[in-house]
């Protein structure tokens, strides 16, 4: 009788051991694990729910989208991994290049075409050709001529008539 009490007792005391070892993790603390792992990529988020981790969000590539699921499966309470991230490649912007859209060859045709008026000034602003300078009414009238001889199309007028 004694026997037995004893390993009554005894099997008692192990299954309360085995129970209480297998305590479950909180959602809570998973996601404090969870989010670490995630936290190197800003654009992939995870989320916890009854111990299962849902990964979303974008990867700059395969490699990193795997190590990160790996991650977190390795995390103790983590029963499972959701992946519903992607992979996207990082979009880099590339620098316009601000060349003039006027051509110089017409600048220059220009240039000659008011060359005998030396208080008229030709130069591109804004990417667009301008004329400025004071003139007479007569000279006004003659630049004008002879710029739109030249076929050359838009340009600023901003000659300064006295």
């Amino acid at each position: 009788m004694k026997k037995t009490f004893a390993m009554a007792a005894l099997a008692i005391a192990v299954s309360f051991a085995s129970v209480s070892c297998n305590k479950k993790v909180s959602d809570a603390d998973l996601q404090t694990e969870a989010a670490k792992v995630v936290a190197t990529t800003s654009t992939a988020t995870v989320e916890i729910k009854e111990g299962v981790a849902h990964l979303s969000g974008t990867f700059p590539d395969q490699a990193s989208k795997d190590a990160a699921i790996a991650q977190l499966k390795a995390v103790k309470g983590v029963k499972d991994v959701h992946d519903m991230a992607k992979v996207e490649a990082p979009v880099v912007d590339t620098p316009i290049e601000t060349a003039s859209v006027v051509d110089p060859a017409i600048e220059q045709k220009v240039k000659d075409a008011v060359k005998d008026f030396p208080s008229v000034t030709v130069e591109v602003v804004n990417n667009e050709l301008t004329l400025t300078g004071n003139v007479s009414s007569v000279q006004a009238r003659k630049i004008k001529e002879s710029v739109d001889a030249l076929k050359i199309g838009k340009y600023n007028n901003n000659l300064v008539v006295k």
